[in-house]
Order: C-alpha cells, then sequence, then structure tokens
C-alpha cells in the first residue's frame, strides 16, 4: 500500500489556527506578540522569505516590522539595529535574516540577539538550554518536524529515529530535541553523516528516518525498510526543460520509489517547508505568553 502522504500545509494550517486564538487572548490581556526582522540587501531568496514571515504573522494577529538595511551594510550597523529590537518592548522575537554580506560574522550577530527573543533558536544560550531540556524558543525546523509527527499520528515516543545530517539547523537540535524525556519525544536517535560507514545498515533500523544532508536522491528505496516513516528536510534543485523556470524542486529522498514502501512520508515541496515560518510564529507567541505574570 502506498504511504500516507504528511502534508506540511495542512499540519501548519492547523497550527495557525490555534495560533490565532492564543494570538488573541493575549490581546485580551492587553499585549500584542511583536516580531522584529532584519533584511540585509535584496537577495530575492531572502526577500522572499522575509515576505512570507510578514504574511503569516499578519494572518495570526502578530505585530511585524522589517528593518531593511542597504546591502553594504556595516557589521556595527546590523549590530546597532539588533540591540535597538533587542531593548525595544513591542517586540518579543528577533530574527535577522541569513545569508549576511561575506563581512558580517553571522555567529557574532546571532549571538547579539537577546536569548529571549532568538525565535530562530539559534542562540548558543537556547541551544544550551535544548540539549538540558529547559524551556526555550526551539529551532523552527526541528520543531516543525515533532509538530508534523506528533500531530500526523507518528510520535516519535519509543521509536527508533535515524537523523541523516549533523548541521547546526537541523539535525544536531533535531537529535536533541526528540531524545529528551518528554512527551512527543522519549525516542532513542542515531545521527549518521558523511563520516558514517555504512549508512545503509542504521536507515534499515530506523522506525522514522529523516534526510537531512543537503543532496538529491541521497536516501533510495533500498536503504528504507517497509513500513517506515520518512521525512525528507532536503530542498534541492534540478534541471526540469519542462519546468517553466528549468528546474524543479526535489527532497533527499528518491519519493516515487520510497513511497511505495514507506507508511508515511513527506513530499517536497509541501511537506517540512510550510512548517518552519509557522514554528517561527510559534516561537513568537511562546515569548510573548512568557513575559506574562
Amino acid at each position: 500500500m502506498p504511504a500516507k502522504i504528511i502534508s506540511g500545509k495542512e499540519v501548519a494550517g492547523a497550527i495557525r489556527e490555534e495560533l490565532k486564538l492564543r494570538a488573541q487572548k493575549l490581546k485580551d490581556r492587553g499585549l500584542v506578540a511583536g516580531l522584529g526582522v532584519i533584511l540585509v540587501g535584496e537577495d530575492p531568496a531572502s526577500v522572499s522569505y522575509v515576505t512570507a514571515k510578514a504574511k503569516a504573522a499578519e494572518e495570526i494577529g502578530i505585530f511585524e516590522e522589517t528593518v531593511r538595511l542597504p546591502g553594504d551594510a556595516a557589521e556595527e550597523e546590523i549590530l546597532k539595529n539588533v540591540a535597538g529590537l533587542n531593548q525595544d518592548k513591542r517586540f518579543h522575537g528577533v530574527l535577522v535574516q541569513l545569508p549576511l554580506p561575506k563581512w558580517v560574522n553571522p555567529d557574532k550577530v546571532i549571538n547579539f540577539i537577546s536569548p529571549e527573543k532568538d525565535v530562530d533558536g539559534f542562540h548558543p544560550v537556547n541551544v544550551g538550554k535544548l540539549l538540558r531540556g529547559e524551556p526555550c524558543p526551539l529551532p523552527c525546523t526541528p520543531y516543525g518536524i515533532q509538530q508534523m509527527l506528533v500531530r500526523s499520528g507518528f510520535s516519535p515516543e519509543g521509536q527508533h529515529v535515524v537523523i541523516c545530517g549533523r548541521s547546526n539547523i537541523v539535525g544536531k537540535p533535531l537529535a536533541a530535541l526528540l531524545m529528551q524525556k518528554k512527551p512527543g519525544a522519549n525516542a532513542t536517535v542515531t545521527i549518521c553523516h558523511t563520516g558514517t560507514k555504512d549508512i545503509k545498515k542504521y536507515t534499515l533500523q530506523a522506525d522514522i528516518l529523516i534526510a537531512a544532508m543537503g543532496a538529491p536522491k541521497t536516501i533510495i528505496a533500498d536503504m528504507v525498510r517497509e513500513g517506515c516513516v520518512v521525512i525528507d528536510v532536503g530542498v534541492n534543485r534540478v534541471p526540469d526543460s519542462s519546468a517553466a523556470k528549468g528546474f524543479r524542486l526535489v527532497g533527499d529522498c528518491d519519493f516515487e520509489a520510497i513511497k511505495e514502501k514507506a507508511a508515511a512520508i513527506t513530499p517536497v515541496p509541501g511537506g517540512v517547508g510550510p512548517m518552519t515560518v509557522t514554528m517561527l510564529m510559534m516561537n513568537t507567541i511562546e515569548a510573548a505568553e512568557r513575559t506574562l505574570p
């Protein structure tokens, strides 16, 4: 039987409806959740991401303001604007859209964001809190993956989760999140990466397999056991002369072949992607809620 398709659009839509209610409850108590965004330059992808975030905030009832800086902005100017958003009580969440110009140290900028306003979940303080299991803003993509699994009926609890990829944005924080002694976690987690010998040996053991290696068809059908749940985080452009833009987006998995074996799988696009912006909104609402007595 073909796999169940886990729709990130559907799960994200349900969460956004819940967030609208939470945003309204905050307003009923005299508090409007606020998100401050810094955009440097006019990179088309970055502009598109920021526009999507602003649209989502408006839909949910979050106050959003974007600070637009020129593409040649100095690091000091960016830090000055981060400091302004840190101090502005209208904003409960602050994020700086990446990538930044090559002369700017992104780690320095991220580390300058107040940890309690770090709604991307990238600040070292929040990374440490995540590992310790303390309340903090969670990295958006890992948080979204967890929510997709739980809300689709495939909770990681008691399952063997194999994560292919060890990035600071997905692999590492996702492992930390799913191993917590908490509902929606409590998984046995294995991480595979480019240094792993015989990745197939581990992927065939997975109850839940998460592909986040950044290359198309890294995971093929004979690496997946029957009945596995597959979450494809990858977004890769491959040439396609039949497409208007000359390319199409694919994940890290051989979707068509794997869907005949897996119990469930996420598509690309339309899978993990829609969850990331939604979880950013979740983090903003949660940051605002944490300021209440």
